[in-house]
């Protein structure tokens, strides 16, 4: 009886600020939507409407959520194609001095600045900027820009728990794979594929809500691209109710992702 008491003790706190100021602020949000504004002082008025949900099946706001959804999604992909070989290369490949130094290398840039690496990729993809200048072509301000800024952005996210599921993965699977007479791409694809998917689908987690609700990196690189980031943070001062419905779209986007991501492990993983 003492040991619960203690651990409700302990537990209590966290557990409660999770309710009050995570839940809680999420099911404020969900019920604001429902509101509408003074079209003279823009104040909100707590009157039950669907007229900000019907508004987000206009073909401009549904274009903007397709945007985002792409974005989100180009990203992920980018940042499995290159994590993937990545972490393959510093748990299997490099030796033991040069993987700390590889994994020091994805460890720092999380340590600098969002903004900082955000300005620096403007400074790379601008006019006369840093790839106009070594390749002749630059992707300029817009998606491409952004994409590529926001997959430099959340590709640590990504490279560690595939290299830790690399390194989970036992020497003797591939050894008896090989043993069997199965040749490299088929121990790949029947051992080293399955190993890797509950950690992919743990980094597409991050990767993917990072990108969905970025509306810094989009400001920066992206010139005139609207992503719903960048929807709410215009209709929050003058909108409020319209401004929650859209980052109610976001997060329940998010919940079926993570309903979809659940049966492959990946929750296990993070």
């Amino acid at each position: 009886m003492s040991r619960r008491r203690g651990l409700a003790a302990l537990l209590g706190p966290p557990l409660l600020w999770l309710v009050v100021a995570y839940l809680g602020a999420l099911a404020v949000i969900f019920a604001t939507a429902f509101w509408t504004t003074d079209p003279f002082t823009n104040q909100v008025v707590r009157t039950f409407t669907l007229e900000n949900f019907a508004d987000l099946f206009s073909p401009t706001y549904l274009r903007i959520i397709g945007r985002t959804l792409l974005i989100a999604a180009l990203v992920t992909v980018l940042c499995i194609a290159i994590a993937v070989p990545l972490a393959f290369f510093m748990a299997r490949v490099a030796p033991r001095r040069l993987r700390g130094l590889l994994l020091a290398a994805v460890l720092v840039p999380l340590w600098a600045s969002y903004l900082v690496k955000a300005y620096a990729w403007r400074t790379m993809v601008q006019p006369d900027g840093v790839l106009d200048n070594a390749f002749g072509a630059t992707p300029g301000y817009g998606f491409g820009a952004l994409v590529l800024t926001l997959t430099y952005l959340w590709l640590p996210y990504m490279v560690l728990p595939v290299y830790a599921a690399f390194e989970r993965l036992p020497e003797t699977h591939l050894e008896a794979s090989a043993d069997l007479g199965a040749r490299p791409l088929a121990t790949f694809r029947r051992v080293v594929v399955p190993a890797l998917l509950p950690a992919i689908a743990a980094g597409s987690i991050f990767t993917f809500s990072l990108s969905l609700g970025d509306y810094i990196a989009v400001q920066i690189v992206g010139g005139k691209l609207q992503v719903l980031g960048t929807a709410v943070l215009q209709n929050i001062t003058l909108d409020l109710p319209f401004a929650a419905a859209l980052g109610t779209v976001s997060a329940l986007i998010m919940v079926l992702y993570l309903l979809a991501v659940r049966r492959t492990g990946a929750l296990d993983n993070l």
